[in-house]
Formats: structure tokens, sequence, C-alpha cells
């Protein structure tokens, strides 16, 4: 009994101590946690890549590297760069990546992740470069900058995939103008916006002329047509008096006379006014007393025009 107890704790030491040992790489268990992939080396020979749990190998011959297996983040330092244009910008980025491949991944980069995070960073700033190269400043801080992220992202994850790199993300973080062109950047925008003031003023300009002009020629056409209006019926008017002047003159014509003759006295004689003429004189044939005879005898006097 106690030697089988005895057999028993020496198998659950033995146990353990594989465990412990398989856990940095020792003994024959190699085991894997769920944030990392492990890759068996034999003779510095890739053969396999263990899963997460536990795993086999021929201890002495068989070497382990470990790999994250996690996305991880590569941010960049802030490059100048030229854009179509010919405008200098200084753009930094960032880059989530992973190990798809650790195979590849250790072939490209035998000595580690300080060489293939250069290698990546390499890569994303020369596809970022070349991406921006291609765009004007309006189109990278405005009109197609998800366009254009997009672009780099699958630029990059073409260009290390063959690394045995997978890429999440490729993002810009900052896009800043040097200080050095931004006086000049700023002059430009300035005559651009003076240049838009002007031409809209002009436009204005001719605009208002137009209006000035159509309403010109409607105040001529409306003042036309209203002096003729006006012609017209002034000419009714006058038809309409010449016409009651008649009839009055057809119903009394010595009454029309006499009346006529005052109106005459009034506008020609007053105060300062000195006629030398005979008293026979027709003129004053109305100012005689007692000779209503003469007075109808006397030709009738016209009626005034119209």
């Amino acid at each position: 009994m106690r030697r089988l107890l005895l057999s028993i704790l020496v198998l659950m030491a033995l146990a353990a101590g594989l465990l412990v040992a398989g856990n940095f790489g020792w003994g024959p268990l190699v085991i894997t946690r769920e944030d990392e992939q492990k890759l068996i080396l034999r003779l510095s020979q890739a053969r396999r890549v263990t899963q997460p749990g536990l795993s086999l190998r021929w201890p002495l011959i068989e070497t382990v590297q470990v790999y994250d297996r996690r996305w991880l983040y590569l941010n960049t330092e802030a490059q100048a760069m030229q854009t179509k244009e010919g405008e200098q910008l200084k753009i930094d980025n960032y880059a989530i990546w992973r190990i798809d491949d650790a195979v590849l991944f250790r072939r490209s980069f035998p000595g580690g992740m300080p060489v293939a995070e250069e290698r990546l960073d390499r890569a994303v700033r020369d596809d970022v470069r070349e991406v921006i190269g291609r765009h004007t400043l309006t189109e990278i801080l405005r009109d197609k900058r998800d366009e254009i992220v997009e672009q780099i992202r699958a630029r990059t994850r073409e260009t290390v995939a063959p690394f045995g790199i997978g890429i999440a993300d490729v993002r810009i973080n900052r896009t800043e103008l040097p200080e050095e062109t931004m006086g000049a950047v700023y002059a430009r925008m300035k005559t651009e916006r003076e240049r838009l003031a002007k031409k809209n003023r002009a436009e204005g300009e001719e605009q208002a002329r137009r209006i000035r002009a159509e309403a010109e020629r409607d105040a001529r056409v409306t003042v036309a047509n209203a002096e003729r209006d006006a012609m017209i019926l002034r000419g009714k008017g006058d038809a309409e008096a010449a016409r009651i002047y008649a009839e009055a003159y057809g119903q009394d014509q010595e009454f029309y006379v006499f009346l006529r003759s005052l109106e005459a006295y009034r506008k020609t004689i007053d105060a300062r006014t000195t006629l030398v003429l005979s008293p026979k004189a027709e003129f004053f044939r109305f100012l005689e007393s007692g000779s209503p005879d003469r007075a109808a005898a006397a030709p009738p006097v016209s009626a005034p025009p119209p």
C-alpha cells in the first residue's frame, strides 16, 4: 500500500515537473497559452506550430520559439511627404498587425521582432508616401480621406503578406504642414479667396446692371403706355366737350354769343387797357343800351374749337 502511494506521489511529482518544464520550454511537453503560438524547431529548422494546449516535442533535439498571437500596435514617427500638388506634409501613422504564419515570419526575420517591426514600419511608410503622392491636399484632408486610408491598408496587406504578417488596420494619425511651408500655403489660400471674392463681385455687378436695365426698360414701357392712355382719354374728353359746346350753342345761339362776348371782354379789358375803336364797332355791340335788334342782327360768333 505504501509502495502504491509512493508510486502515485512520484508520478504526480513527475507530472508536475513535466508541466513546469513544459511551461518554460523544457522537457517533452510544450504548453501553449491562448495569447501565444510556439514554433517547434529541429536543428534550427521550423517544423510545426503548436496550438493552445499541450503538445509534445523531442527534448534536446527540438527547441521552442515563442511568438505572440495577439494583435500588435506599431506607431511610426512623423515623416515629411509630398502631395500631388507638391505640398509638403508631416504625416505619422500606426498599424495594427499580428503574426499569421510563424514559419514564414521566422524565415523572413531570423533576427526576431525588432527586425520585423523595422521592416513593417518601412513598408507602411513607403505605402503611405506612395498613396499620398497621388492625391491633392484637399483630397487628403477632406474629400477622399477614407478612400486614401483604404488604399494604404490594401497596399500594406499585399506588401507584408509574404512575410507571414497580417494587417488589421493602417491609419493616419496627424496631417500637418511644416512650419516653413505654412506661410506660403496661407498666402495662396488668401489669394484664392480674393480671386473668388472678385469673381463674385463682378458677377453681382453684372446682375445689378442687367436688373437696372430691365427695370428702366419696364419703366419706359409703362410711361409710354400711360401717356398713350392719357392722350386717348384727353381726346375723348375734348370730343365730349366739343359735343357739349355744340349742343349748348344749338339750343340758344344768342345767349351763347352773349356769354362768349363777356368772356372776351373779361380777358381783353382790364384797368390798364386802352382801346381806340369806333363806338359802332362790332366788338361793343352788347355794351350799347337799348339796341337788342342790332345785337340780334349781328353775325354770330363762331364756336370755339374743341
